[in-house]
């Protein structure tokens, strides 16, 4: 996508804009509400998720989970704390250098993840054609016809 810098910022981009903030500001909430439900905060699943979906292995560093948790890694080991106390994960010293931690799910952790996971896919599905992401033209045109009034499922 090029840079628009110079093209006028009309209305209906900042419409578009807004339209986008607000349904993915409406899934979140939803899904802070439902992992609160469960008894862990939003970003205790977040770490799960991280864990369970970490490409190639059933594990994660610390730095890893902080990369993906967009987090600073001392505030990534206090979250990674916080889960351990929970029984939802423990820390496993490094395979192949002992100076990193590597973080696994408990069961209680693998089943949690495994439930709230399901239930984020199956409101995603819900929402398919709902939530809508503004493509290049709408950006450049500020064109809602696409979007207009459609996420308010979310």
């Amino acid at each position: 996508m090029s840079v628009m810098n110079d093209v006028e910022f009309t209305k209906e981009d900042f419409e578009t804009l807004s339209h986008f903030r607000y349904q993915l500001r409406r899934f979140v909430h939803w899904s802070e509400e439902l992992t609160r439900r469960a008894g862990i905060t939003n970003l205790q699943y977040l770490l799960l998720l991280h864990v369970k979906g970490f490409p190639g292995r059933d594990w994660a560093t610390v730095g890893e989970l902080a990369e993906r948790l967009v987090a600073k890694p001392h505030g990534t080991v206090a979250l990674v704390t916080r889960c351990e106390r929970l029984g939802l994960v423990e820390r496993r010293p490094g395979r192949n250098d002992g100076r990193t931690v590597e973080v696994h799910l408990t069961r209680k952790g693998a089943r949690l993840v495994e439930k709230l996971a399901r239930q984020h896919r199956d409101e995603l599905l819900r929402l398919e054609g709902l939530f809508t992401v503004p493509g290049e033209a709408q950006l450049r045109k500020g064109n809602l016809d696409q979007v207009s009034n459609r996420g308010t499922r979310l």
